[in-house]
């Protein structure tokens, strides 16, 4: 369904129980002066238990927002053109504002508004406090450091300097927190400041963590090893857990974690609770079974796979998953074609997300939803691989640039090849320690093949320049990824190397 300029649709705000809206303003012309797949869209303030009708919405308002940094802020941004299933037309009144806008978004309407109420529940004295801070560039002193009154976020180093957590109270507009490690002073604090709303914490040296009552809505966890207990506030809607998770862990959360969506790494660790999770997310998958997660979580509306690349098995499962919205994948192999289930199997998936797939089952599920495209699903499936491409590329961790759009074939070959080039000299270069007894000789070799790498990208760069602030990070991971590994083997070898001038010898010799 392509909407008209004027058109108001109305959601269901499942959060607050409500509807709200938002307006079409205008359509984005392309260059060539045709309307393009982009439509403005603007949200409005109005919430209601029942859909408008004419004489209501001739009293429509744009929704301003001002929680936390935003200073009546219109949610006005360029959105895909295809309506999602779930908004339904309420009719047609003259633009609000003019269509033009400088931002880009997705359908997620509701959002906003939810977040403006959420920010209405804390005290006005607190929220009054905060804006003022929020402007208030005095200098404070935190620890032995000199900062900012209006600094939001501290790190671990700053936590560490300090002799009492309640300092922190000299930072009225703090929302993030990155600390080594849970304390209960740290979660007293956390608990106590209702604009503490991220908590990073790199391990949990306690047995049992609550933050039952506070207002943190995204929390992650590097280590969880030891954890036995975590109780999870109402509001939160993001966990993540990186590694060393007990089997004895137990999870508490709101409805069961209904309003949830976690992110573990490869698979969902063995621990109890979470039956009613929202949102599932996978990093790293290597090989994964989706049937016991489906049986697992049965209430899943949203899952994310990133492969490493990976390979999962009985992918038809996802039927199953009678409340499945959101399904997307990224390096993810394994399947056939006619293992995905047809449309009328997921009737309320609203987005589909599919890259760097088998090139048979990319045919087949374009095809097979294409209409569904039409009705409003968000579509998107790329990078269809071939049976070659995956076995070429299934160590080559520049693999992502083959298909990028700044990249063209050519420049992703070479990147590949210069990796397995380097990887190969520095395996070979370990195969070859007892013949380099000097740590000098060692090093020389090692700035030689950083200085041949690196030459090796400003080359490729030279002419084109497409090397950007992604591909240069990348660029530098894969190197930093080998010379750690390098490290580590020669170490085990009674070798030891200085990473530091390596690097050191990239940065200078690096044009990108």
């Amino acid at each position: 369904m392509i909407p008209a300029v004027g058109d108001i649709y109305c959601v269901f705000v499942e959060k607050l129980q409500k509807y709200t809206a938002c307006q079409v303003t205008s359509f984005k012309e392309s260059e060539s002066g045709k309307s393009s797949k982009l439509i403005s869209l603007l949200e409005l303030d109005w919430l209601s238990d029942t859909l408008p009708d004419d004489a209501e919405l001739l009293t429509m308002k744009p929704l301003s927002c001002d929680f936390y940094f935003w200073n009546n802020n219109l949610q006005h941004s360029y959105v895909e053109a295809a309506v999602p299933k779930d908004y339904i037309k309420a009719g047609n009144i003259p633009p609000l504002l003019p269509g033009e806008t400088n931002s880009y978004g997705t359908w997620n309407v509701g959002g906003s508004i939810y977040r403006q109420w959420q920010w209405e529940q804390i005290p006005a004295e607190k929220r009054q406090l905060f804006k003022q801070a929020a402007k208030d560039d005095a200098l404070i002193t935190l620890g032995t450091r000199s900062l900012r009154r209006s600094t939001n976020v501290v790190w671990e180093d700053m936590l560490a300097e300090l002799d009492d957590v309640s300092e922190l109270e000299k930072l009225p507009c703090l929302t993030k927190i990155h600390a080594a490690e849970a304390s209960a002073s740290l979660l007293a604090f956390v608990k106590n400041n209702p604009f503490i709303i991220e908590l990073h914490l790199g391990k949990t040296l306690m047995s049992s963590i609550d933050l039952s009552g506070s207002q943190i809505r995204k929390l992650f966890i590097q280590n969880a090893q030891g954890l036995e207990k975590l109780t999870l506030n109402k509001g939160l809607t993001n966990l993540t857990i990186g590694s060393d998770i007990s089997p004895d862990l137990h999870i508490e959360a709101d409805e069961d974690g209904y309003w949830l969506s976690a992110g573990f790494t490869s698979s969902p660790p063995d621990f109890h609770g979470l039956p009613r999770l929202s949102g599932l997310h996978l990093h790293q998958v290597t090989e994964l079974d989706l049937l016991p997660i489906v049986q697992r979580f049965p209430e899943l509306q949203e899952m994310r796979l990133w492969g490493k690349p990976g390979t999962i098995s009985n992918l038809d499962s996802i039927s199953q998953l009678s409340k499945l919205a959101s399904f997307s994948t990224y390096d993810i192999f394994g399947f056939s074609a006619d293992q995905f289930p047809p449309p009328q199997q997921l009737p309320r998936l609203s987005t589909l997300w599919m890259t760097s797939l088998p090139a048979d089952a990319a045919k087949s599920i374009k095809t097979a939803y294409k209409q569904e495209s039409k009705r409003g699903l968000n579509l998107s499936i790329t990078k269809p691989r071939n049976p070659e491409w995956l076995a070429n590329n299934l160590t080559n961790p520049f693999r992502d640039w083959d298909g990028r759009e700044n990249i063209t074939a050519a420049q992703a070959k070479k990147a590949a090849d210069q990796y397995k080039k380097t990887a190969t000299a520095l395996t070979a270069l370990q195969k070859q320690d007892s013949e380099l007894p000097k740590a000098a000789d060692l090093e020389a070799a090692l700035l030689e093949l950083v200085a041949a790498y690196t030459l090796a990208f400003n080359k490729m760069d030279r002419r084109t320049g497409f090397i950007e602030t992604v591909e240069r990070e990348e660029i530098y991971v894969v190197l930093h990824d080998l010379l750690d590994s390098t490290k580590q083997s020669l170490a085990a070898q009674g070798l030891a190397i200085d990473l530091a001038p390596l690097f050191e010898r990239f940065d200078q010799l690096r044009d990108f």
